[in-house]
């Protein structure tokens, strides 16, 4: 299962943990992510999507039907 966030594409970033010494070892920055259940009112359905705390902001502001949109002329979501 990738980490990826279905509405804004975000994903995980790479950086480095830097001690006091200034050792550099690889780590990884992950999405915040969290599966969620939209309902449609106009498709009258259920659609599951995992989306980041910044999507979750966007579609509270915008509303589904109108994110879901964008996302699908972005090729981010089927």
């Amino acid at each position: 299962m990738s980490k990826v966030c279905e509405i804004t594409g975000k994903r995980a970033m790479f950086g480095n943990n830097v001690s006091f010494s200034i050792n550099k070892t690889k780590r990884r920055f992950n999405v915040n992510l969290s599966k969620k259940r939209f309902y449609i009112p106009e498709e009258d359905r259920w659609v599951t999507l995992k989306v980041s705390a910044k999507a979750l902001k966007i579609i509270n502001k915008k509303g589904i039907s109108a994110v879901l949109k964008e996302a699908k002329a972005e090729g981010l979501v089927k």
